[in-house]
């Protein structure tokens, strides 16, 4: 089923929770590698998917359809992720660089991670940008998104998308070298 379609069944069908149901399971995986590359433990992602999905179930009714599904699916679930990731800051009273330094470690003990050497080795140096650019790079890179729909997730210009892009690049090859 189409997006469209799925949301018109939302808000025209006689059974809500099935097309919500459709929703979740047509964006549950992506949705959860997009989140788990921002607060890299399985169990944190779980927690925010799940949030996220809470968030999308009442707000769904008011979703007009100015934007595309998957794109208001992904900044509800980016906002979210850091969200969850502030609260964690300001829970344990670290600075922003000692959650990045927490998330390498989280990263490292893994059981979930199931990467090789040179795939952990990239994500250590993901976790090394700032947030904006790292955002950009996991949605540009891993999750293939078009610039357009990166720039409705974070309401932010091409342009400069396109520069926060190239310059995680340079620094992820530094990096890596």
């Amino acid at each position: 089923m189409t997006d469209k379609a799925l949301v018109q069944l939302f808000h025209e069908g006689s059974n809500p929770n099935y097309a919500f149901n459709l929703i979740v399971q047509k964006y549950r995986e992506r949705l959860y590698w997009h989140v788990r590359k921002i607060v890299i433990s399985h169990a944190d992602a779980d927690d925010v998917l799940q949030n996220t999905f809470i968030k999308v179930w009442s707000s769904l009714s008011d979703f007009r359809g100015d934007s595309q599904l998957f794109t208001w699916l992904y900044r509800i679930a980016t906002n979210e992720a850091l969200s969850f990731l502030k609260s964690k800051r300001v829970k344990f009273f670290l600075p922003l660089g000692d959650v990045e330094g927490q998330l390498k470690n989280k990263l490292e003990d893994d059981p979930y991670f199931n990467g090789n050497e040179l795939q952990k080795k990239l994500q250590q140096a993901v976790l090394k940008l700032p947030k904006k650019q790292r955002l950009v790079f996991n949605m540009r890179y891993f999750d293939e998104m078009k610039y357009e729909d990166i720039s409705d997730v974070l309401g932010t210009s091409v342009g400069a998308l396109k520069a926060s892009y190239h310059h995680a690049v340079k620094k992820i090859e530094e990096l890596m070298d």
